[in-house]
């Protein structure tokens, strides 16, 4: 058994502890940023296969106070990294550095790679070389208050990279955090969802791939793990197999709706959907919210709309959020209806009070993930 860290946007650790329990991880722990368990090294593949929510799987290697060069470089040499590449394979540091006495993350990178290529020269003779977008081996580090924290990037690209998004708007939302929010909203799998502003698709795609429990993973081509030594093809190839196989039937009719005033967002939608093998039963159209009816008796309904970030925006969305609530109110009775936002103020001009408040991050933006219930 091996120690692992799940990271995860920021408030949605519960949603990813329960997931993880769900996967079989054992020794859980919940934090702010993630949750860290115990496994095997074929539950580290399951859980970069199957998680819909976590960003990024790390191995921990080393934690230890340093408080000046010699003692960072001579602690990072305590552990092994040949272990994981060979010396013509290439690594990236990743360094976030707050209140240390090495201030300066880019001195911090550059000691930790000094200590690692050593390591390698000394081994071997020879070094690898260091490349920042597509290393073999990627090291994190995390330093605050003389604290550091090393780990192994065993996922690679981040994991809301799910392969499928060929097509995004101006502000896409991260397929993690979109199927979170689906999480957070308690769906039984089984109603139908709308998004009457989908933009790109994500939430509604999500949501269909969680229908057909189809793992996020089996969509990517590559995972940082994939390029070690001790990587086992035949356990990631049994995994993606049995994952494949556990995958449901899709719905007979569409079950997931999407509208948008762009008919440029709604074909990029339909791209994204085709390209996540969901677009029998996801159905996108142009439509307006005063002119938009539900397709369907009953569900639940999703939505991120704009939050007018740029100067200017906000006059003209309070209009778009009043049509909003007037839509949920005239044409969604008897449905949940769930809106992110990351403004108050327009908020304010759904006209409408929240069942539920629960504070989530998008990106750096905190927003607030609210519950109507339109009785």
């Amino acid at each position: 058994m091996a120690d692992f860290f799940a990271s995860c946007p920021s408030e949605l650790s519960g949603i990813l502890y329960k997931e993880l329990e769900t996967l079989g991880m054992e020794k859980l722990e919940k934090t702010n940023s993630g949750v860290y368990f115990q496994s095997s090294w074929e539950g580290c593949y399951k859980v970069n296969l199957h998680s819909r929510i976590a960003s990024r799987v790390y191995k921990p290697v080393l934690e230890f106070i340093a408080y000046d060069k010699d003692q960072l470089y001579g602690e990072i040499q305590k552990h092994d990294f040949t272990k994981y590449i060979d010396p013509n394979q290439t690594i990236s540091i990743d360094v976030k550095v707050k209140d240390c006495m090495m201030h300066d993350q880019r001195f911090v990178a550059m000691r930790i790679k000094d200590a690692i290529v050593d390591q390698f020269r000394d081994k071997t003779g020879t070094r690898p070389d260091v490349e920042n977008k597509n290393a073999d081996l990627r090291i994190h580090v995390k330093a605050t208050k003389n604290n550091f924290w090393v780990a192994l990037d065993t996922s690679g690209n981040s994991l809301f990279m799910r392969g499928y998004r060929k097509e995004v708007g101006e502000a896409p939302l991260k397929e993690n955090l979109a199927a979170g929010l689906i999480a957070l909203t308690e769906w039984d799998r089984k109603s139908p969802v709308v998004d009457p502003m989908c933009g790109s698709g994500t939430l509604l795609i999500e949501a269909a791939m969680m229908y057909m429990n189809m793992a996020p993973g089996t969509l990517r081509k590559k995972f940082g793990f994939q390029n070690w030594k001790n990587y086992r093809k035949e356990v990631w190839e049994k995994l993606v197999n049995e994952a494949m196989e556990a995958e449901l039937p899709p719905p007979e009719t569409p079950m997931f709706f999407g509208y948008d005033l762009d008919n440029q967002m709604i074909k990029k939608a339909k791209i994204n959907a085709q390209e996540a093998g969901v677009e029998a039963f996801v159905k996108f159209r142009k439509e307006t919210l005063s002119l938009l009816k539900p397709e369907v008796e009953k569900g639940i309904l999703v939505t991120n709309p704009p939050y007018g970030a740029r100067i200017g925006e906000e006059d003209w969305l309070k209009d778009v959020y009043r049509d909003l609530g007037y839509c949920f109110k005239h044409s969604f009775k008897g449905w949940d209806c769930w809106v992110l936002s990351g403004n108050k103020d327009l908020i304010m001009e759904l006209k409408l009070k929240a069942d539920r408040r629960i504070m989530v991050f998008n990106g750096p933006i905190e927003c607030r993930f609210l519950k109507y219930s339109m009785y």
